[in-house]
């Protein structure tokens, strides 16, 4: 693997800011739509990501040789903050769903996933400024610890079908508690694949949540 580039301690913190906001835009903003909730794969945001982080400039297609080359530096990255931290975990990199991935895999991960995948959510936003630190290309990097992803994605199918049969049964909108943009994606994923109910988004981060109507 390739050098990995973890943030230097010494470095400034207006520096680390402004690199984060050229990958992820202004935090001021309520940058996701419906749309890009129920088209994205995982995160409402990343076209809005995109097209800050390269000045509003239409976004190239990344080939899949150029994906691999971000999982391959993804996974390096990942790597060194295991040693940093001294976890031990397999560390693969692959591209799926037209995406680069990085899965890490082992016994006492649990801390890097943290209470409902916030330090996930946190590690992956990391990863991707290193990758977009090395290539100047914004990442939609997907990582995963532990199989919390496929885990939860179970999870929450099963509270988007039990919103559904609530919203047929008495004919009112179901408000679910507030989530993150990963798991509302696979919410709203759930419910638009079921006839006579729709989803929609509300409110703002940190308590954005969905709401399954009938449909219109």
């Amino acid at each position: 693997m390739t050098e990995t580039s973890i943030p230097r301690a010494e470095q400034s913190l207006d520096e680390e800011e402004t690199a984060t906001l050229a990958v992820n835009g202004d935090d001021t903003e309520d940058d996701e739509t419906e749309d890009d909730e129920t088209e994205d794969d995982e995160t409402e945001a990343d076209d809005d990501t995109d097209t800050a982080a390269t000045g509003g400039r239409t976004k190239k297609a990344v080939g899949e040789g150029d994906l691999f080359r971000q999982s391959e530096i993804a996974a390096d990255y990942v790597e060194g903050l295991l040693d940093i931290l001294d976890y031990d975990g397999d560390i693969d990199e692959l591209v799926a769903a037209g995406r680069p991935m990085v899965e890490v895999v082992g016994e006492r991960l649990q801390n890097l996933v943290g209470q409902r995948g916030a330090t996930l959510e946190a590690l992956q936003e990391l990863t991707r400024l290193a990758v977009f630190r090395q290539t100047g290309t914004p990442s939609r990097l997907l990582l995963d610890v532990g199989g919390y992803r496929a885990n939860r994605r179970k999870e929450l199918a099963a509270v988007a079908k039990n919103a559904v049969e609530k919203v047929k049964e008495h004919g009112e909108p179901v408000r679910l508690d507030a989530m993150s943009a990963f798991e509302r994606k696979c919410v709203h994923d759930v419910v638009n694949a079921m006839s006579g109910v729709a989803s929609e988004s509300e409110g703002v981060e940190p308590n954005r949540r969905i709401v399954v109507r009938p449909a219109d």
